[in-house]
């Protein structure tokens, strides 16, 4: 059944829809991970997810291996170049990842992987040698540039822990590239918050002295009430405040390079028009209908990584393991999503739109 739209209005220009996802993410463990930050959809201190998992008894969320051999299998003859594991949960906590990086070397397949930065089970070590090989980007999440301020938002981080994480990682990827070629980018990967605004730029200055390759963020997605003051686009005053700290961000990349006699790449840290009700910028366009997919861990087919209760309104397109992936990014009602998207509410007020480079 399809969702109801709002009246459409012009979408900004979007890119050709591909006859196949140039890059897919299995959303293969949401209910496992060793932290509880703030703004996380399921492990903040202020989610219920967990308490209702177990008051219904129902098993944790874990997608069976088996979705991910057949969408592979079915999808990479037909363009298929990158995956990603979770972004919901800490994707190597997940069982199967050795197999997903089995399966990237059968399908020459990379990973991009987004991880809080612990390196669970294995250490960072031993991540590193498994992952850089097949790795197109690795993204830490990142959210102040000292202890302090990283614990506020990550609970239980442990911020020198995780530096030193950082620094194995970045050393074998840089060995890894000069004696194998593969290089396997760094980013840290922040959520931009009333909490952390101060620490945008300090973050961008730790990454530039690691050698990190990015710094990446999001505007709050305000899953819970509680953190609704968090949001940096609720008003004038609080969108003229980051308009400041992402204009300081730009001036900092441009002063300084990397290590490497590289520039450090900025993502996501535009200035947003204070006149747009909390819309980023109405020409910013969703950079994922019609050229990436989302597998939930039951096999169910999804148009993009917005919160679950949120995507789920754009419609239902189906079950990969009933329909496979292909015919049902075929369809008519999954191309109508991708040509008609901004009359959707949920896609004018989505924080994960972007502008094209030229206006960025």
């Amino acid at each position: 059944m399809r969702a109801p739209t709002e009246p459409r209005r012009p979408s900004p220009q979007t890119p050709p829809l591909r006859a196949a996802p140039w890059r897919i993410t299995f959303d293969t463990n949401p209910d496992d991970c060793n932290l509880r930050c703030v703004m996380c959809e399921d492990h903040s201190p202020y989610s219920r997810t967990r308490q209702t998992r177990i008051q219904n008894r129902s098993p944790r969320r874990r997608m069976p291996i088996e979705i991910i051999e057949r969408v592979m299998a079915e999808c990479a003859p037909q363009g298929l170049r990158e995956i990603i594991p979770s972004t919901m949960g800490e994707p190597l906590l997940y069982r199967h990842m050795p197999r997903i990086i089995e399966l990237c070397h059968q399908y020459q397949v990379k990973m991009n992987l987004t991880t809080n930065g612990t390196f669970p089970r294995l250490g960072a070590q031993r991540w590193a040698e498994l992952i850089v090989p097949i790795g197109s980007d690795v993204k830490i999440s990142w959210n102040g540039a000292d202890a302090e301020s990283q614990r506020t938002v990550m609970l239980g981080n442990q911020f020198e822990k995780n530096l030193q994480n950082l620094r194995t990682f970045r050393q074998l990827r840089d060995r890894h590239a000069a004696a194998h070629g593969n290089y396997c980018s760094i980013t840290l990967q922040m959520t931009f918050m009333e909490m952390n605004l101060e620490q945008v730029p300090q973050v961008v200055k730790l990454a530039r002295a690691e050698g990190v390759d990015r710094v990446k963020g999001h505007h709050l997605w305000a899953h819970f009430k509680q953190i609704a003051a968090q949001d940096l686009r609720r008003n004038r005053d609080a969108i003229a405040r980051w308009n400041a700290v992402a204009r300081e961000c730009r001036r900092l990349v441009a002063r300084h390079r990397l290590p490497n006699g590289k520039p450090l790449q900025l993502e996501n840290m535009y200035e947003i028009d204070p006149e747009h009700s909390g819309e980023l910028h109405p020409m910013a366009t969703c950079p994922f209908l019609g050229q990436e997919a989302w597998v939930n861990h039951q096999g169910r087919f999804d148009p993009c990584c917005a919160p679950d209760m949120l995507r789920r309104t754009l419609g239902d397109f189906g079950q990969v393991a009933e329909h496979g992936l292909l015919p049902i990014w075929r369809n008519r009602q999954y191309t109508d999503l991708a040509e008609n998207y901004m009359r959707h509410g949920v896609c004018r007020k989505c924080n994960m739109r972007k502008l094209p480079p030229q206006t960025a």
